[in-house]
């Protein structure tokens, strides 16, 4: 898993706040996933594409489809825009 794309800690750390809180099932590893969505994203590639060190094809997209239905994503960049333009002004 060395040469696969990982979101560093403080990435993580600034985004967390924004994930939906697990229903009593413990889940997948979100660092993983999440970097998963962003390398399928990024390199333009199929679900089932993804590598296997991500997790599941199907857990990676049923993360991403489900959170972008409750607007998580929408909700991460507004916040991260924000604080550029806040940083930049």
């Amino acid at each position: 898993m060395a040469d696969l794309f990982l979101l560093s800690e403080a990435q993580m750390r600034r985004i967390e706040p924004f994930f939906p809180l697990s229903h009593g099932i413990a889940r997948v590893d979100d660092r993983r996933v999440i970097s998963g969505i962003v390398f399928v994203i990024r390199n333009g590639l199929r679900w089932r594409d993804a590598p296997a060190d991500y997790g599941p094809h199907k857990t990676i997209y049923n993360r991403f489809v489900r959170w972008s239905r409750l607007g998580v994503f929408n909700k991460i960049f507004a916040e991260l825009a924000r604080k550029g333009a806040s940083r930049s002004g």
